[in-house]
């Protein structure tokens, strides 16, 4: 059985959860958390959402989580919303 083509790669998703790892523990938690109960792999679309979020220092990625700061509008799009809300949850 094939991959579906829109799954994210192998390494991509390493890549993506060593960038995950974060400086700051409570966004470390709650990003592990994240992968360790996703039940089906992340598509691209979700890997773009997570890459953007990652882009953000520490502190800024924080203060969504908590809710404390809205979405920046360069990063105000349906799946970063979806993304944003499931770690939310967690």
């Amino acid at each position: 059985m094939q991959p579906a083509t829109d799954a994210a790669s192998a390494a991509e998703l390493s890549r993506l959860r060593w960038r995950a790892r974060r400086g700051m523990l409570e966004n470390d938690l709650i990003l592990q958390r994240y992968f360790a109960q996703r039940e089906k792999p992340l598509d691209k679309t979700e890997v773009g959402a997570l890459n953007a979020l990652l882009a953000l220092d520490d502190n800024a990625l924080f203060d969504l989580l908590m809710r404390h700061d809205p979405l920046p509008p360069e990063l105000d799009l349906p799946q970063a919303r979806e993304l944003l809300a499931t770690l939310r949850r967690l």
